[in-house]
């Protein structure tokens, strides 16, 4: 209880017990019956003063308890409260740790996408080097293999450079490698010509005709016949000669190479 309500309860106690006195002072002046009115209305005003005095202290007492109350919530309260701050920086640290990371996997993954493609670059360029391409020579489309490609566009070159040995061992080995091959009639044809020119004539003929098996109705297979009618006179059959010449009018009537047959048959006749 507070000192204030325990002073003003003392006053109060103090005014009642002054006016008993009062009363018991001038009791005798009164007689009997007025005397117990008296008696019985101060003892009203007392009981009533009292429960007055009870509810006040009871109100007292309950407004202490709500303080009370209201203090330890208030404690309560300031204690969860910095928890949940103690929380809170605890999550602002997780989360700025958790930043760091997500950044550093980006920056990770950034690194790897570039090596992969770096690796896909080198992979793709190795890859390239072996993946067909697409091809056409002397009216034919095919597919080859760029070291295919590679091999026979040199043993061409060497042909045109003039040295007819090399550019023979060149196609030859080409053929060996690569029989079957996009490029077979062709080099067939050009080292038919390579043995033509190095005076090797039955060679020279048995590759060109190699060439007519293979494809007889390649853009070449005019001149390898007229080629052949050529060696046959090198090789002075001109029977031979004369037979190669007749099949190449019979059979591609048309070429330019059918054309210089029929002139040189007139001088076989």
């Amino acid at each position: 209880m507070s000192s204030l309500a325990s002073r003003s309860i003392f006053k109060l106690t103090l005014v009642i017990a002054l006016s008993s006195l009062s009363f018991a002072a001038n009791a005798a002046l009164f007689g009997d019956d007025e005397a117990r009115r008296a008696i019985l209305d101060l003892r009203q005003r007392l009981e009533a003063t009292q429960q007055k005095l009870d509810a006040t202290q009871q109100r007292l007492e309950t407004t202490q308890q709500s303080l009370k109350l209201q203090s330890e919530d208030n404690a309560i309260l300031r204690r969860s409260l910095l928890e949940l701050q103690s929380q809170i920086d605890v999550l602002k640290k997780d989360q700025a740790v958790m930043r760091g990371s997500f950044e550093q996997f980006l920056k990770e993954l950034s690194e790897v996408q570039l090596k992969q493609k770096d690796v896909l670059q080198t992979v793709d360029s190795r890859l390239s080097k072996f993946e067909p391409i697409k091809v056409v020579l002397d009216g034919l489309e095919f597919l080859v293999d760029p070291a295919e490609k590679k091999q026979f566009d040199a043993a061409l070159t060497v042909f045109r450079t003039g040295d007819f040995a090399a550019a023979q061992n060149s196609l030859s080995a080409f053929l060996l490698k690569y029989p079957a091959s996009g490029y077979a009639p062709s080099a067939l044809f050009w080292l038919g010509n390579a043995q033509y020119a190095t005076k090797d004539y039955k060679e020279s003929i048995a590759n060109f005709r190699k060439l007519l098996t293979m494809a007889p109705e390649h853009t070449r297979a005019p001149e390898a016949m007229l080629a052949i009618s050529n060696c046959w006179v090198e090789l002075k059959d001109l029977k031979s000669a004369k037979k190669a010449m007749e099949d190449l009018v019979k059979l591609h009537p048309s070429s330019e190479a059918a054309q210089t047959a029929k002139q040189r048959l007139t001088r076989f006749k």
